[in-house]
């Protein structure tokens, strides 16, 4: 398997073909199916800030900095940055069309027929009554428009849809629903899967700034196909979900009734999903009839996109670019993990300035770039097994790897942990994008025990007699927590592992829970550590090992 280049050698083949803002230009190695990446020179450094090391984090500097000469980092063949939309372009932010208004440009792009009812009445008020939420909303939106807006223009679809992020999420890429929706554009676990948003241990891509943008614009041309180019129902279904805008339709057209968007029976918060995004056009139109104000933003790129080779902790890159982790994480909200991974996410983004910083520090940095790396746990563990084995405290452990008490870490599931000798190597392409962990409770082994019901039992008196809850007696045999049983209606309880085969309870009548259990004829016991002796009063006990599944659960994160 070949080796990755080191950085050297991608930064002299950056300079000779002059390629801005790709720090390593190399091709990246093929995909791997172990833990780490072949070695590489950077990795064997020892962590050093010398006199070339980035300086400690400074105020962030202007973004507009013209780029039309050349400066002396550039002549020396240090790497120069570009915007990711249009690779091999010069950036000028001094050119006229750099200095033009963007919410002008946004305004111009506008197509779809406004909408004028009682919920965008409503809706405005709303905004008007919140000039703090509106500054926020528009102060956090201006760092991501630009971008938003090239990507809406190059698929010749309504400047509108750039305002979705606004009503979606004000903006957050953090943003996360009760409904479990994430990111700008709150895309549900399931539809971001469906277009190619990764969610794993390492990092979620319905927060990524630049693949979820890519995602909701391909759902929303979906969408607008979908309902034969009716923006309204493709923004409905957007929200609402495309079966249902579906079923709706086909249950007006039964009925002989209208098909738009205005006629469609629907939830309160897709009726009035559509309003809120008008009033934001209106409020974009003309913020002061409303009494508010929109922050200056100009027609050029906020942030540009940094190619990485090299595993990278986040609290490192933010150093090396000048800016707080914060700000770091407000261009790269994608990262569950206090690392970027070169074989998942190779492309960080930064303001235009820090941009510019963090590729010169990066070319003059010496020492690993990274602290943490993935280990495969090779046998089911208790959390501080793991610890010890991997060399740190548990509480770290726990803490980084998202682990509650009282649960055990199962066999194949991916930890982040320390470099060490042993472990000093990048993350492979594999582990970056499958890695996952599962868990499992720390209980103890537990055994099926098959009984009969009496008369007069019910899920109460099961429970009680045999120590458990209602809710599990329920949950094993399917039943409501308030139920009772026929008798002689076959059952099962769980019960933990005993050394030797076990006589329980008669279950012809309810007993107390205190009440000593008898033997009896009626009950069946599968799942004890040994078979029962031949000399057991009750031929009726027979025993048997209960499956894994009946007893534990697994939890993916």
């Amino acid at each position: 398997m070949t080796s990755r280049p080191t950085l050297s050698c991608g930064l002299q083949r950056l300079s000779a073909l002059a390629l801005a803002a790709l720090l390593c230009a190399c091709a990246s190695s093929p995909t791997q199916t172990g833990e780490t990446s072949p070695p590489s020179e950077r990795n064997a450094l020892p962590r050093s800030f010398g006199s070339q090391a980035a300086a400690p984090a400074t105020p962030e500097a202007p973004l507009l900095l013209s780029m039309g000469s050349q400066t002396p980092d550039e002549a020396l063949g240090a790497p120069t940055v570009e915007d990711s939309l249009r690779p091999g372009m010069k950036i000028d932010l001094d050119a006229p069309t750099a200095r033009r208004d963007l919410w002008d440009r946004l305004r111009a792009g506008f197509q779809l027929e406004d909408l004028e009812n009682e919920g965008v009445r409503r809706a405005e008020a709303w905004y008007s009554a919140r000039p703090d939420y509106v500054q926020r909303m528009t102060e956090r939106g201006s760092r991501y428009l630009f971008h938003i807006i090239e990507e809406v223009e190059k698929r010749g679809m309504p400047a509108e849809l750039a305002l979705l992020p606004f009503t979606e999420s004000a903006f957050n890429p953090q943003a996360m629903s009760t409904a479990k929706a994430s990111g700008m554009w709150q895309f549900v676990p399931a539809t971001g899967r469906d277009f190619s948003l990764k969610q794993n241990i390492f990092r979620d891509d319905r927060r990524d700034v630049l693949a979820s943008t890519r995602a909701a614009l391909d759902y929303l041309g979906r969408l607008n196909k979908m309902f034969g180019g009716d923006w309204r129902l493709a923004l409905a279904a957007y929200n609402w979900g495309q079966g249902n805008v579906a079923k709706a339709i086909a249950r007006n057209q039964k009925a002989g009734l209208p098909t738009d968007y205005e006629s469609l029976r629907m939830p309160e918060e897709t009726r009035y999903y559509i309003p809120k995004l008008q009033a934001v056009k209106n409020i974009v139109q003309n913020p002061e009839k409303y009494g508010l104000s929109l922050p200056p933003v100009e027609n050029h790129p906020y942030f540009l996109s940094v190619t990485i080779d090299r595993d990278i902790d986040l609290d490192t890159a933010a150093r090396l670019a000048g800016i707080t982790l914060e700000k770091f994480k407000q261009f790269n909200p994608q990262m569950n993990k206090p690392v970027m991974l070169a074989a998942g996410s190779n492309q960080l983004l930064l303001p235009y300035d820090n941009a510019k910083s963090f590729a010169r520090n990066l070319n003059a940095h010496r020492g690993p770039l990274a602290s943490w790396t993935a280990w495969v746990v090779p046998k089911t563990m208790h959390p501080s097994a793991a610890a010890k084995q991997v060399g740190m405290d548990e509480s770290e452990l726990r803490e980084v790897n998202k682990i509650p008490p009282r649960m055990l870490v199962k066999q194949g599931s991916t930890l982040l942990v320390p470099r060490s000798a042993k472990r000093s190597e990048d993350v492979s392409s594999h582990l970056a994008d499958n890695a996952s962990i599962t868990l499992a409770p720390d209980v103890p082994a537990l055994r099926r025990v098959k009984l009969k019901a009496g008369r007069n039992d019910s899920v109460t008196t099961v429970a009680a007699r045999y120590g458990v809850s209602p809710a599990q007696v329920a949950q094993w045999n399917k039943v409501a927590v308030g139920a009772k049983f026929k008798p002689g209606q076959a059952l099962a309880v769980y019960l933990p592992n005993k050394p030797a085969a076990t006589k329980l309870a008669s279950s012809k009548t309810a007993k107390p829970a205190a009440a000593k259990p008898r033997a009896s004829k009626n009950i069946r016991v599968a799942a004890a550590a040994k078979p029962a002796s031949k000399s057991s009063k009750s031929r009726a006990l027979t025993v048997a090992a209960a499956p894994e599944t009946a007893a534990r659960t697994s939890i993916k994160r």
